[in-house]
């Protein structure tokens, strides 16, 4: 199965990319400039791409992410602290973000004639992310099934779209990912900030993994007292 692989260059989408090359044929990367916050993920999907040998693609659509104004990752708006579960982690919704990019790579996918584009939504995005559930993944195939009828039968893989970020690192071990070269954080500066529901994730994912976390955090004990708070609620 020829593969595309929507990689921001964090740890779900990388590993999701060292998984298709293992299970399948990892064709290339594609990966957006959509006006986020900073560009650390883009420089880590350009390193996965040169360590598992495939071109990307890094398109620029910051001119349609301009108008998907409001989010905390594109617009002037502080990025929350917390869990993923917590109310105010909606601040970080893009509007139909990945509806957007996944329209763009099964049209470079048909283009290519490849089978299938992969993207790494996974069980932990449901809490907020409605363009991450399984229901969304279902009606998206079959908007591209009709779409792109006689112009190729395009696979939308999504081998995490019902587990765990947990399971995600777990794979990623299995896979000899270098989490070290990813990055998540949403604030972008020289360290994980280790506060932002992204960094508390992730964080909390190698800890469910039993597997040891490389990442430098500037407050690596955060994550605790967010998921307690979390549970709590």
């Amino acid at each position: 199965m020829k593969t595309l692989v929507v990689c921001s260059g964090g740890m779900d989408s990388v590993t999701l990319a060292y998984h298709v090359a293992k299970e399948h044929e990892l064709a290339r990367l594609l990966s957006f400039n959509y006006g986020q916050r900073h560009s650390r993920e883009l420089d880590c999907a350009r390193a996965a791409a040169d360590a598992l040998s495939v071109p990307i693609d890094v398109l620029d659509i910051s001119a349609v992410g301009a108008f998907l104004s409001g989010s905390a990752l594109t617009d002037d708006v502080a990025v929350p602290d917390g869990h993923y579960a917590e109310e105010t982690m909606k601040a970080t919704v893009v509007p139909n973000r990945n509806a957007i990019m996944m329209t763009i790579a099964f049209g470079i996918a048909s283009a290519r004639k490849l089978d299938a584009v992969a993207v790494a939504v996974h069980g932990g995005d449901h809490f907020i992310y409605p363009d991450c559930r399984p229901g969304f993944i279902a009606a998206f195939q079959a908007m591209q099934n009709e779409a792109l009828e006689g112009m190729g039968e395009i696979t939308l893989y999504t081998p995490y779209v019902t587990r765990s970020k947990g399971d995600i690192a777990a794979d990623g071990v299995r896979l000899g990912v270098p989490f070290a070269e990813t990055w998540s954080c949403y604030k972008g500066g020289d360290h994980h900030c280790g506060r932002c529901g992204t960094c508390v994730e992730r964080r909390e994912a190698f800890d469910l993994a039993g597997a040891e976390d490389p990442t430098v955090y500037e407050d690596p004990d955060f994550w605790r007292a967010a998921i307690a708070s979390a549970e709590v609620r």
